[in-house]
């Protein structure tokens, strides 16, 4: 029998539907996780808070396979995980439908100053013209991140006539490296952030690049919040040197309710709400890790493997 350390959200949808050579033990709480953490041979130690995951997984000195819903592993002990040579496999994918469609929203909110009607509804006032006036068709939109949710978001942006161009390491038709993409900038009149956090992109969008792009431009990130230089943004929006941004994510989260950011008429908070738009993550994330437990008892690779050295 092969322990299986699993956290109680995710019993409803597994429990029955396991495979005989699997002792499944679940947990509420961080108190319990870390008591069942040495007997996992297969661990899903996922909880809101990554420093109690983090624990959980350092003390499952005997993981072979630690599984999670979530798509970013960071604050996780990759470096420990890769040094026990345990197999990693990530949520890639899982809330991708969503994540592009927020992206969709987003820029139609900004494009046709939705904001503006919303709230000339709740002063029960008809306006005469549309605050905004931008189409998305013809319009130019730059994609860092081509992952399983940036194919998506390019996928939708083509069925609106937007041109979209992608930053990835190998070349193609409208494709930039990530040695060009600064400086085509000014080019852009979206540019969408969807790249993993690693050492990498953190702080990837900071005061240079602001000011190379667009002043009609909008800033999308639906990444994480350490990928934009946040002080900058706040700076840049402030003195309107870009449109707009519409951010699913910050640094910290929750934001802090004195945060010159909630005051900026054109930042747009969505309160990394755009993977949980949705009822079927969890189904979606337990129909997966069952195919998955079959793949890992035939020896097969199981899926979606992160690379531990990269982040992602």
């Amino acid at each position: 029998m092969t322990v299986t350390v699993l956290s109680g959200l995710i019993r409803p949808l597994v429990e029955g539907r396991l495979p005989d050579w699997v002792e499944p033990r679940f947990f509420q709480s961080k108190e319990e996780a870390m008591a069942l953490a040495p007997e996992a041979e297969i661990g899903w130690f996922d909880m809101y808070d990554k420093r109690d995951m983090a624990a959980a997984v350092t003390a499952a000195t005997g993981l072979k396979w630690l599984n999670s819903i979530y798509a970013g592993v960071d604050g996780l002990p990759l470096d420990l995980l890769n040094e026990r040579g345990t197999v990693v496999t990530n949520g890639a994918g899982i809330n991708a439908v969503t994540i592009a469609e927020y992206v969709v929203m987003g820029m139609l909110t900004v494009a046709k100053g939705y904001r503006d009607v919303v709230r000339a509804q709740e002063r029960r006032e008809w306006l005469m013209d549309s605050p905004g006036k931008v189409e998305l068709f013809g319009s130019k939109a730059l994609l860092l991140g081509y992952g399983a949710i940036g194919k998506l978001i390019e996928e939708r942006l083509k069925a609106f006539a937007v041109d979209v161009t992608v930053v990835r390491r190998s070349s193609g038709p409208n494709t930039l490296t990530p040695d060009q993409w600064r400086s085509r900038l000014g080019e852009y009149d979206w540019v969408v952030l969807a790249v993993p956090a690693t050492p990498e992109t953190d702080g990837m969008i900071g005061a240079a690049e602001l000011a190379d792009m667009k002043p009609t431009a909008t800033l999308i990130n639906i990444a994480r919040g350490a990928v934009v230089d946040q002080q900058a943004l706040v700076a840049a929006l402030d003195a309107k040197q870009i449109a707009a941004a519409f951010l699913d994510v910050t640094t910290p989260e929750p934001l802090p309710a004195d945060d010159p950011l909630w005051s900026l008429d054109n930042a747009h908070i969505t309160m990394h709400l755009s993977g949980r738009a949705q009822d079927k993550m969890f189904v979606r994330a337990a129909t997966r890790f069952l195919e998955n437990l079959d793949r890992w008892h035939k020896g097969e690779a199981v899926e979606p493997r992160v690379d531990l050295t990269l982040g992602y």
